[in-house]
């Protein structure tokens, strides 16, 4: 059984799908608001709008009991409360770091989509990059 198969057996499925549905357009979006962090102009909106997603996944997440997918988004929504509070565009580390993450996501959708066993974090992925390097 997979990650679908497990979502749908514990869950209605309209809200496994909706889920899906506004998953799939968050991890979308993801790569060009990371791309935007480095941008001066763009900081502030991406990252306030980087920080909500993660916060909605791991709302989300959390209410359907992934748990991968809860903890990755609480620790990256974490990092990313500390970046809103330097205010200031980040190093490229940082945005490779973050791009790395989000093909994490794209993977898991994938998963679902394919109902698959949702793949598993690369321990390096939880060190995060020296957010003072910039």
């Amino acid at each position: 059984m997979g990650i679908r198969a497990d979502l749908d057996a514990n869950f209605d499925y309209e809200i496994v799908d909706e889920f899906y549905d506004h998953y799939t357009m968050m991890v979308e979006s993801m790569e060009v608001m990371i791309v935007d962090l480095s941008k001066p102009d763009e900081y502030r909106r991406s990252v306030d709008e980087l920080f909500r997603v993660f916060h909605n996944i791991k709302s989300a997440s959390g209410y359907l009991k992934i748990e991968s997918m809860n903890r990755l988004s609480t620790f990256v929504e974490e990092v990313l409360e500390e970046l809103r509070e330097k205010n200031k565009p980040i190093s490229e580390d940082t945005v490779n770091w973050l791009l790395e993450i989000s093909d994490i996501y794209a993977k898991w959708k994938d998963d679902i989509q394919q109902d698959n066993t949702l793949s598993k974090i690369r321990y390096a992925l939880l060190k995060i990059p020296d957010l003072d390097d910039n």
